[in-house]
């Protein structure tokens, strides 16, 4: 029987069983996506990454990101964990890598132990009506506060929901609503202004992740959302923490950038320690086709 060697890692903690999981598989080139998807789900995190060859110039390695239900073009704690464990092993070295994904050619940062990632291209919608947002989470129109929900992302978007800071913990997915309103996932998090800190959770049901641990894509998207909002300059590289996955005891800790000029996001990064937990051999599972 054919085996991948794959390694499980914690990304975005600095201790293991935190954070959150991540199944990296190699030499995977020979697979087709039917294959890459049912390892995936046989993993059943929140996603698992295939660390493949480049197909594009100036690549260092190509990732392949799948969820248990389907296959993403970006996202963040596959794209750190990945660099990584890929680097770890001896694929390359420490510093300055690029990672090919759907989103792009994106640059990241290796050290030896974690790694900063540069989001895709920001993008921002138009101010949302706040009610289903509030109802996919179980929230009322009390637990608003703060500018609109907006969905922003770099690579990856999400509608985010700012809310007071007790409501946060409170927030229960309503499936049957998210089903109703078309919605696949939610950033919902307070602000501190202070300590320019956010308590996030992230709800993704549409991709069969009920609540994700951390979210790298989230927390690059936050900022742009941040800027526009007025809660970070316009101008300028601003610094920002987002913590995550407490209310699911896999505490996270994404440390971000964004730099905005004339008050509009053009970049984020986010960063976070990966910590190794598992390595092993899977089986390829049959092509069916």
């Amino acid at each position: 029987m054919s085996t991948l060697a794959y390694e499980i890692v914690d990304v975005f903690t600095d201790r293991p069983f935190a954070g959150n999981p991540l199944a990296v598989v190699f030499g995977a080139e020979g697979l087709a996506t039917e294959q890459m998807q049912a390892l995936a789900l046989e993993f059943n995190l929140s996603e698992t990454v295939f660390v493949l060859p480049p197909t594009q110039v100036g690549a260092t390695y190509r990732a392949r990101i799948f969820t248990p239900a389907d296959e993403l073009p970006f996202a963040g704690h596959p794209s750190v964990g990945a660099a990584v464990t890929a680097s770890r092993r001896g694929m390359f070295g420490v510093g300055q890598v690029t990672q090919e994904c759907g989103a792009g050619v994106l640059p990241i940062e290796v050290t030896a132990t974690g790694a900063t990632l540069t989001g895709g291209v920001p993008t921002l919608s138009p101010e949302l009506d706040p009610e289903p947002l509030l109802e996919m989470v179980g929230l009322d129109a009390a637990d608003h506060t703060g500018p609109a929900p907006r969905v922003a992302g770099c690579g990856l978007e999400f509608p985010y929901l700012p809310v007071r800071p007790d409501a946060v913990a409170r927030a229960r997915l309503n499936t049957a609503a998210a089903e109703r309103y078309g919605l696949d996932h939610v950033s919902v998090f307070s602000w501190d202004v202070g300590t320019q800190t956010a308590h996030a959770r992230v709800f993704v049901p549409g991709m069969g992740v009920p609540e994700d641990p951390a979210t790298g894509s989230a927390a690059l998207g936050l900022g742009v959302w941040l800027v526009a909002s007025g809660l970070l300059p316009g101008e300028g590289c601003s610094g920002y923490v987002v913590r995550q996955g407490a209310e699911i005891r896999r505490p996270s800790t994404l440390a971000c950038t964004v730099t905005a000029a004339g008050g509009v996001a053009v970049g984020a990064t986010v960063s976070g320690q990966v910590m190794p937990v598992a390595r092993g051999e899977i089986a390829v599972p049959p092509f069916i086709g």
